[in-house]
């Protein structure tokens, strides 16, 4: 489904009087130790997570100073985990985290384990809303809305810091993925949203948020396929 989608946005993008470059996949592979981290970007348009892998499916990456044992399992892999990476990044322009964080189980015990995930950069509408505010997303006449991710929380010190005391912005590790808006507005040519704990509940009290969003608009009739 996702990929029909995102197949769907890019043939509406290059509808216009603007043709836009087709999505190319890009890789990010992450050695599984205490001081790594993946970080997943794009310049232009949102992330949208195709795949990925938490675990070993070959003998050659994160190899170096590995004994054959450590490698020798190429069909070790987590469950669930390209859901993981998509609740976390899909619809952000950047996206940072450790192989740590998407670990749910050890999937081959004594095997050197490593992440790789390959993902695009779609074409988006892309906002931040402070918390207390309200914000609309709307599409042109005959287009509907597709919510590709949003999040309510704070992932650093300067968005929506105006006037705040810093004990309000200094909790950066407050990212709260939710699907709340896609459930309130996708489907709809426009819809307003409030971004509160009220809504979204509040993923660290004390700590003044905002609402992050990435939508697109497609053809009314593309949702019923």
């Amino acid at each position: 489904m996702l990929l029909f989608r995102l197949s769907s946005a890019l043939l509406l993008a290059t509808a216009g009087p603007l043709v836009l470059p087709v999505a190319v996949t890009e890789r990010a592979i992450t050695c599984d130790d205490s001081s790594s981290i993946q970080r997943l970007s794009c310049e232009n348009g949102v992330i949208s997570v195709q795949s990925a892998l938490y675990g070993r499916a070959d003998r050659q990456i994160c190899s170096e100073g590995r004994s054959p044992q450590q490698l020798a399992n190429t069909r070790c892999s987590q469950e669930g985990t390209v859901d993981l990476v998509k609740s976390r990044c899909d619809g952000k322009t950047v996206c940072e985290f450790s192989p740590g964080d998407i670990r749910t189980i050890d999937p081959c015990n004594g095997i050197v384990k490593y992440l790789d995930t390959n993902y695009t950069c779609v074409p988006a509408i892309h906002f931040v809303t402070c918390e207390h505010s309200y914000t609309t997303l709307q599409c042109e006449h005959g287009q509907v809305i597709f919510v590709y991710g949003a999040d309510y929380g704070r992932r650093d010190h300067t968005t929506c810091s105006y006037r705040r005391p810093a004990s309000q912005t200094e909790n950066v590790y407050c990212s709260n993925p939710t699907s709340t808006v896609a459930e309130i507005c996708n489907g709809k040519n426009r819809c307003t949203v409030r971004a509160s704990n009220s809504v979204f509940g509040d993923p660290c009290a004390g700590t003044f948020k905002y609402l992050e969003v990435a939508y697109t608009c497609e053809c009314e009739y593309l949702q019923g396929f």
